[in-house]
């Protein structure tokens, strides 16, 4: 391992900003900062918010104010009523105080202590569990709880008043906004019609001339172009196409670098890792063992390539829910439906009905937020306690998925029986019978060499070591254990050696047989489904069939079992509704996805959740404009990304304008354009990118980049289900590196990569120490310097002033200033001289800072 380039933290920081100047100069922070650690107690590390000071009366106006407002609208409707969940009240001090039955929810005066501020934390439970609350409403309860947790008299019992219970599929709840049938809006006239370049432009005008509000100027040319790079293809511009784009003066020029980036491969790379959050993509199986889901790459390959082909949204999600029910059932098709194989897996449950059970709730769960936007798994257990989703609902929507079979039932084997296909066509199987036969029979002198040792051992196993022997990871380390009493030293090396080579014959085989994870059925009859009694599957109550929401429609599923008789066509009912025109949620949801990823945040905040307790749109006519023509596009993404980025809104500054602060502080009116941080994949690819090694290879089996040895000790079994890639395979993309639930690349966890056990809809942007310390200190940014420092010698020649100019070009994107240059040579001349430093380390030394410099880490 190499050693940090800057030894001292401290230093570095000092130097870093005496060197570089304003370059290093604090930028404003992203609009989430969250503490980083998990303390003990209930809140985060970050220091409490000071409590307001004074009497009684001023805790009750706070309380009036600040805090009862949260609760009615995040805690009351589950904690209230005869039967508040978990047994805890919110309705009034002395319940609070009491607690529920996890024990007291809070202590006055201690924020530390309790479960309210845990949950409200998502530290062990979360709540609430749509979806955590903003830092600003965590803050709130935070301090409520440091002054006391005061109660406004008149406020004693904050009990909902008539109706009692969860909402009921009425009339008045069909007419909720996101269950409306999506029609397109007129656009608005506005006064300032010159700042409009399409109808986006009006309908975000149309609501900052109300509140007499004007929109940013547009940004700099510089800005722009890092912001469409990033955007589309999660890449900095070269330094080149930065230069050629402020050269172009004609009008024409935006738009030919939105058009160009949207004919990138890279775009498919860069919109399909959103995709691979939402659908909780990963490619083991959580718990223990953390197994390998064998080919899941090639789901993700999937989906990288259909967003390059623009393939329309409805043929992409019936692909996904049912291409194994479509007439013709190509590779590409069958591929798709690995969607279902991407969650975790237990694969010794304890009740197997029960696990049936979560398997099915997890992808009816996934499916309902990622394409409807509608929390229908809270309905598992009882009626949905805050939107209109009676429990038979629930049950009934999840008939469409009754007939799926288990990812596997324990070993391999199985997995590979109930959830693995070929996916070569038949004429590759033909062409290639002879290097098949071989392979076959390499695969079966292996497997007779491997039975002979494995059977003196066999006979030794304890009953733990038989249920563990079904996975084969287990195998060595189980072996291992008889060695010398039952093998020789040799006889094992050989036994390692062998099991390699298996694993050598499965990975690298004829592509005649080749296989992907999908989806299977138990037949084209699906299991019967029934209402279970609080979600447990040994209390059935009434049968039930397919349905779909009725708060959405009464229409009854049309099911036609697909001619090859293996599956019941029960997905393919659901996919063709869900994809219908007529549902008024697909193409909302999708919009509002798009907008988000464009500019950091959803019309509609709580992007999988447009149910009564999500975020109200702050622009709602704009939302179903976007809707309306995405459906009139026939489903293709491209053509919305380039509206919403020619757009005068999209191309406003994001510097601060002390009217629009003042009146709109969280920019809900859209009067400019919210910076960002890079992502985590961002970071590590830029760094790449920047220094010249990335190798832009796209497809095939995921890579496995170095990770550091101290990280890998956390594991049970150190280093257990993580390869060595070749250099230059490592210097891929951060979207083709293995995803493994238990073990994360330490960049991405610490630049807040997705959640992997559960669909992720959005990112937060945290602010920690680990993102700092890991950027000056990690192996893997310091060998990444002296790569740079290494080409920078390569192109500018000795000359330290030229070095110092690229790196800061490549880094930035634009031409650094004389001043810039100055102080980044005498900062290399001053480790040198006072460090010892050699002209080497010196030079990398200054490219780490570089990588360090917010104008790096941050987007305009």
């Amino acid at each position: 391992m190499s050693k940090p380039i800057l030894r001292f933290i401290p230093v570095a920081s000092v130097l870093a900003a005496a060197a570089l100047g304003a370059s290093a100069a604090p930028r404003p922070t992203p609009r989430k900062v969250v503490a980083p650690a998990k303390p003990k107690a209930a809140t985060p590390a970050a220091k409490v918010p000071a409590a307001p000071a004074g009497s009684a009366e001023e805790g009750a106006r706070f309380f009036t104010a600040e805090v009862m407002p949260l609760l009615q609208a995040k805690c009351i409707a589950c904690h209230s009523g005869d039967k508040p969940q978990g047994g805890l009240r919110l309705t009034t001090r002395e319940a609070v105080l009491k607690g529920g039955a996890s024990g007291p929810s809070l202590s006055p005066g201690k924020p530390g202590e309790g479960l309210l501020l845990a949950a409200v934390n998502y530290h062990g439970r979360k709540m609430p569990p749509q979806g955590k609350l903003p830092q600003k409403q965590i803050d709130v309860f935070a301090r409520w709880v440091s002054m006391g947790a005061p109660w406004a008299s008149e406020h004693a019992s904050l009990e909902p008043k008539g109706h009692h219970g969860p909402p009921a599929v009425t009339a008045e709840t069909k007419r909720f906004w996101s269950f409306q049938p999506v029609k397109r809006p007129a656009v608005p006239v506005v006064k300032t019609k010159g700042w409009v370049r399409n109808p986006i432009d009006a309908f975000v005008l149309k609501r900052l001339e109300a509140a007499k509000l004007t929109p940013n100027p547009r940004a700099g040319k510089i800005a722009l172009i890092r912001r469409a790079y990033y955007d589309l293809i999660g890449l900095p511009p070269s330094p080149e196409a930065v230069e050629a784009f402020v050269a172009d003066n004609s009008p024409q020029a935006w738009e030919k670098v939105v058009d160009q980036l949207l004919q990138s491969p890279q775009y498919g790379e860069k919109w399909g890792r959103h995709w691979l959050d939402l659908v909780r993509y990963a490619e083991t199986n959580s718990y223990e063992r953390d197994g390998a889901k064998p080919n899941a790459w090639r789901y993700r390959d999937y989906v990288i390539q259909s967003f390059n082909q623009d393939k329309p949204y409805d043929q992409f999600v019936t692909e996904q829910l049912a291409g194994d029910e479509l007439g013709d059932r190509t590779p590409e098709r069958l591929i798709a439906t690995g969607y279902y194989r991407m969650g975790i897996w237990d694969d010794e449950p304890a009740d197997p009905e029960q696990a049936l059970y979560d398997d099915l709730d997890d992808i009816a769960s996934t499916t309902s937020q990622v394409f409807l936007g509608m929390t229908v798994g809270c309905a598992r257990c009882h009626d949905h306690k805050l939107d209109p989703i009676p429990q038979k609902d629930y049950y009934s929507f999840l008939s469409f998925f009754s007939g799926v079979r288990r990812y596997g039932v324990r070993s391999d084997e199985s997995v590979a029986e109930a959830s693995l296909a070929p996916i070569a066509p038949p004429e590759a199987q033909q062409k290639q019978r002879e290097e098949v036969a071989a392979h076959q029979e390499k695969m079966k002198a292996n497997r007779e060499q491997l039975q002979a040792l494995e059977n003196r051992v066999l006979p030794d196993l304890t009953p733990v070591e038989k249920e563990e022997w079904r996975t084969e990871a287990a195998r060595i380390p189980t072996v291992k254990k008889r060695v010398p009493r039952l093998l020789s030293q040799e006889e094992f090396d050989r036994y390692a050696m062998l099991s390699g080579e298996r694993r050598r014959l499965l990975r690298f085989r004829p592509s005649a047989l080749d296989s992907a994870l999908v989806v299977k059925e138990v037949g084209a009859k699906p299991r019967e489904m029934h209402l279970l009694m609080r979600g447990n599957p040994h209390a059935k109550g009434d049968k039930v069939e397919p349905g779909f929401l009725s708060v959405l429609t009464s229409a009854q599923p049309e099911i036609a079992a697909p001619q090859h008789g293996d599956t019941s066509g029960r997905r393919l009912a659901l996919a063709r509704w869900i994809t219908g025109k007529e549902n008024p949620l697909t193409a909302r949801v999708l919009a509002n996805r798009v907008w988000q990823y464009h500019f950091g945040r959803g019309i509609v905040r709580s992007t999988s959740n447009f149910g009564f307790q999500g975020d109200k749109p702050t622009h709602p006519e704009l939302l179903d404009w976007l809707a309306s023509e995405i459906m009139a596009g026939d489903w293709k993404l491209k053509p919305i990304h380039r509206t919403i980025m020619l757009s005068a809104a999209y191309q406003m500054a994001s510097t601060g304008n002390p009217a629009a602060l003042a009146k709109d502080p969280e920019n809900n009116l859209m009067w400019r354009f919210d910076m960002r941080r890079l992502q985590a994949e961002e970071v590590r690819d830029s760094i790449l990118a920047v220094n010249g090694s990335l190798n832009l290879k796209m497809a095939g089996p995921s890579i496995y980049p170095t990770i550091p040895a101290e990280v890998l000790a956390g594991q049970s079994r150190p280093g257990e289900g993580w390869g060595v890639s070749s250099p230059e395979e490592q210097a891929r993309r951060s979207v083709y590196i293995f995803v493994k639930r238990s073990l994360a690349m330490p960049i991405i966890a610490s630049f807040d990569g997705p959640e992997t056990d559960f669909s992720c809809p959005s990112r937060f942007s945290t602010t920690q120490p680990t993102q700092a310390l890991g950027m000056i200190n990690s192996t893997f940014v310091n060998d990444q310097a002296r790569i740079f420092a290494q080409s920078l010698k390569k192109q500018a020649g000795e000359n330290l002033a030229d070095q110092v100019r690229l790196g800061l070009t490549r880094t930035l994107q634009r031409k650094p200033t004389p001043v810039e240059i100055d102080r980044g040579v005498k900062f290399v001349e001053l480790l040198q001289r006072e460090d010892k430093a050699s002209p080497d380390d010196a030079l990398a030394a200054f490219c780490v800072i570089a990588l360090n410099l917010n104008e790096f880490m941050y987007l305009d």
